[in-house]
């Protein structure tokens, strides 16, 4: 019975302190308190178009990819050529030479390493080629640059093949992915989602329809976004990655708010509740 009478008696007074909280002076403070409290919780929880993919993808059913990719040549690529002929002995003084082995002939050199084999592309633009001399290649692509080593070679060498690779093609990942890192393109070809993919995917802490990319051409740097939420992003200029590009994952307002001395929801819900304790106590 005395137990029942002092349950009823701590529960009035905790109404009452209460009741005495609402009406005390620091009723308007105690209502913003819970405002802004609330306003937090409901804006710190992602909502579905933050966090789906290609929302609206429905709209490219049947539609037709018109955009096409292929790199062009900058300072400082390193590219690769190899010459063919059906007489390697004719074709053999168009390739380049490392530890005295003809650079078409498939070695051990080529296999180890194969930037070994490259030309790099100077300040200038151009290249030094066996034979032919002086080569300027900046601004062109790969088909372009077959194209006309294929016809110069062949005023020595009639059935001369010529292949030509970019050997350094690689994008530059930062941010909230699954993985801070460079990432080599052995096809001198990848989509943002390839690369998304080939990173681990973006975190739930980063923002995933204005993905940043910096992009170099010819000195002059450009800073697209990507919106990869949207079914548009195959249609964005920025859908294909140049060589070099940087991509940027930017955090979300609540990953950089976490940077600070509040690490998380839970840390914040008790400094508020302790706060709301004090609260109650200074106003009984």
């Amino acid at each position: 019975m005395q137990s029942n009478t002092f349950l009823e008696i701590t529960g009035i007074a905790k109404k009452d302190s209460f009741k005495a909280l609402i009406k005390s002076p620091y009723r308007m403070t105690f209502k913003y308190f819970i405002i802004v409290f609330s306003i937090f919780l409901l804006t710190s929880c992602s909502t579905r178009k933050e966090i789906v993919y290609f929302q609206g993808a429905e709209q490219l059913d049947g539609t037709q990819n018109l955009m096409e990719f292929e790199p062009v040549f900058e300072v400082n690529d390193i590219i690769y050529v190899r010459v063919t002929s059906m007489n390697e002995v004719v074709a053999a003084p168009f390739q380049m030479q490392t530890g005295g082995q003809a650079g078409g002939g498939g070695g051990g050199g080529m296999q180890r390493n194969p930037s070994l084999m490259g030309y790099m592309v100077d300040v200038n633009g151009n290249i030094q080629f066996p034979v032919l001399g002086e080569i300027e290649v900046a601004g062109k692509s790969r088909s372009e640059l077959e194209a006309y080593l294929t016809k110069e070679i062949r005023r020595y060498v009639t059935d001369a093949v010529v292949a030509v690779r970019l050997l350094n093609f690689r994008v530059i990942v930062l941010g909230e992915s699954g993985a801070t890192t460079v990432v080599p393109v052995e096809n001198e070809r990848i989509s943002i989602p390839e690369l998304i993919a080939s990173v681990g995917d973006i975190t739930y802490n980063g923002i995933r329809d204005k993905i940043m990319i910096i992009r170099e051409v010819d000195g002059v740097r450009s800073v697209g976004y990507v919106d990869m939420t949207s079914a548009d992003v195959f249609n964005n200029p920025y859908y294909y990655l140049k060589q070099n590009d940087i991509v940027y994952v930017e955090p979300t307002l609540r990953q950089v708010k976490s940077a600070g001395w509040i690490t998380n929801w839970q840390g914040l819900v008790s400094i508020a509740t302790t706060a709301l304790s004090l609260i109650i106590l200074f106003t009984r």
